[in-house]
């Protein structure tokens, strides 16, 4: 069953909440990092990016870049726009996004349920994105964005966050991107265990986005227990900063494709190929997406279309009928030759927030043919991990994206 426990928190003072509280650090490349802390030295994104404090000639991934980070951190602490709490607990973030709210609860997960696949995983990852995570934890010490895990809804622990969510919050401001985050504090030592045991009934807790930082944060557990190896499991380096959510709460947003060309095909040919999968339906110049699925929208030469898959390549596979899996099947690799899409140049993916305006742009400046994607739902996502496989590259986009420095997990006392 899964550990879900309280921590003691590293959180900023409410003064300057607003302030600190950041986007991802991988949200960003590094010019758009240096661009964004200019004029903010409050942001989080000066410790979670610590590059930015250098100038471009230096390696994004050098030792000292880390070792800034920590400086930072502990200058932070020091100077009072980090307080740390006392006393464990739990926490409560909810984020508002045009009128939907979503609420998790800010906890430490276990890194033995992680390796023993009771916290379960549906994306590979990479070792070359693992490893600058691996350094930034383990030289600060810390563990600085959460993990976004989501679970299937519970009714203890929807009436406790229910009724906290009565009091007065620790923190309630809108961001920049019109975003509202609200944190509350469970303080009741029997809310708190009351929280720990429903957790510990649940048998499947999902990783929802966050797969590099698991990956990175359970690696650094693992070396701490090396490096103390008359360990109890109770450190705080065997768990891992986590906000997780019940799966009645989350939207997934579509991931969108853009392809560079037709792959020598001209305009027919390419729609006598697309004919063998999919029924293709004019839809005009007013842009879409799909409504159901096993149907994509396809913009080319300024025009829509309608594509819907015919049953005889739908599947009841997890994987292999998912949308994202039928288009890149059937369309994207045997038709635009399109072969691993995580490493083709041709290709490039879309994040629905960024509207299908800029599938529209992107077709008419540096690629040529758009797809707007039904979005892949929780339910999919439950059933890819339940079975241990992976999905496909860029298969879901959740928002809103949590934000880092409002909540702090230090690994070592």
């Amino acid at each position: 069953m899964a550990d879900i426990k309280p921590f003691k928190c590293i959180r900023p003072d409410v003064s300057v909440a607003d302030k600190v509280a950041a986007l991802p650090y991988d949200v960003y490349n590094r010019k758009e990092a240096c661009e964004e802390v200019k004029d903010k030295p409050l942001s989080f994104l000066n410790i979670d990016r610590a590059e930015t404090q250098f100038d471009d000639s230096m390696d994004m991934y050098s030792d000292c870049v880390y070792e800034k980070a920590k400086e930072l951190l502990n200058a932070r602490i020091a100077d009072g726009t980090f307080i740390q709490d006392d006393d464990e607990a739990y926490y409560i973030y909810e984020l508002t996004m045009e009128g939907r709210s979503q609420t998790g609860i800010v906890a430490c997960s276990s890194i033995d349920d992680y390796l023993e696949n009771r916290i379960k995983k549906h994306e590979k990852t990479r070792a070359d994105k693992e490893l600058d995570r691996i350094n930034h934890v383990d030289r600060t010490s810390a563990q600085t964005g959460p993990i976004f895990l989501a679970y299937r809804s519970n009714e203890v622990i929807n009436g406790i966050v229910a009724k906290a969510k009565e009091s007065t919050p620790l923190y309630d401001f809108v961001a920049d991107d019109e975003i509202r985050h609200a944190v509350w504090k469970i303080s009741s030592i029997d809310d708190n265990r009351a929280i720990r045991e429903a957790f510990n009934t649940i048998n499947s807790i999902y990783i929802a986005d966050g797969h590099h930082r698991a990956a990175s944060a359970v690696k650094v557990g693992l070396k701490r227990r090396e490096e103390h190896p008359d360990y109890t499991g109770d450190e705080e380096f065997n768990y891992f900063l986590s906000v997780l959510f019940p799966d009645d709460q989350l939207m997934i947003m579509s991931y969108n494709r853009v392809v560079k060309d037709l792959n020598g095909l001209d305009k027919e040919e390419f729609f006598n190929q697309v004919s063998k999968y999919f029924c293709i339906e004019e839809k005009g110049t007013k842009a879409f997406y799909p409504e159901q699925k096993g149907c994509f929208g396809m913009y080319l030469d300024e025009e829509w279309y309608l594509l819907s898959a015919k049953e005889t390549i739908m599947s009841d596979d997890p994987v292999d009928g998912l949308d994202v899996a039928i288009l890149q099947d059937y369309l994207l690799t045997p038709i635009l030759g399109i072969g691993d899409p995580r490493i083709d140049n041709r290709i490039a993916f879309i994040g629905g927030i960024r509207g299908l305006e800029e599938l529209e742009k992107r077709a008419a400046t540096d690629m040529k043919i758009a797809f707007s994607m039904y979005p892949t739902s929780i339910g999919e996502l439950f059933d890819v991990a339940d079975a241990e496989l992976l999905m496909p590259p860029k298969s879901t986009w959740f928002e809103p994206k949590l934000r880092s420095g409002l909540f702090i997990h230090k690994i070592e006392e």
